[in-house]
């Protein structure tokens, strides 16, 4: 018993039962965490369930949401652009009532004079070749479209 009562005292059993004591309360309190980690995960689980269904539920909505906002978008941006064409119109129908632009015009364009004028186009040597060759039709004054269309048209007659 001696033996026994010197092992019962000496540092080694001590440190022994100290670490066995420790051992049983750290095993204590993890059983505790882990039953309240299994409350919590099974919580959390629950939560993250209703996320995703509301994520999931609430998709299609935020998309045609954001679909229709984007749809207002493109109207608003074509409306603003058929009002700046309509201005754009509006001002050249203005301009259109004034007999000097007019006058300017249609000796632009249909390359009128005149009384008393003599009218002339001023032909480039080097454009002269292209002209024989066959200039664009919108190169050209309208009435040579016309009658080279009066020509092709006589002379596809004449071939049958």
């Amino acid at each position: 018993m001696a033996v026994k009562d010197r092992d019962r005292f000496s540092t080694t059993t001590r440190i022994r039962a100290l670490g066995e004591q420790t051992a049983a309360r750290v095993y204590r309190s993890q059983t505790k965490r882990q039953a309240r980690r299994s409350r919590l995960t099974g919580r959390a689980a629950l939560l993250a369930m209703v996320i995703c269904s509301l994520v999931v539920a609430l998709a299609y909505p935020i998309r045609q949401y954001i679909a229709q906002r984007d749809g207002i978008a493109d109207l608003q941006r074509e409306k603003q652009q058929a009002r700046q064409r309509v201005e754009k119109l509006r001002d050249l129908k203005a301009r259109w009532q004034d007999d000097a632009y007019a006058e300017q015009q249609i000796r632009l364009r249909l390359h009128y004079v005149r009384p008393g004028e003599t009218g002339f186009i001023v032909v480039d040597p080097g454009t002269a070749e292209q002209s024989r060759a066959g200039l664009r039709a919108a190169d050209r004054p309208w009435y040579r479209n016309v009658f080279d269309a009066v020509d092709k048209a006589d002379a596809a007659t004449r071939r049958r």
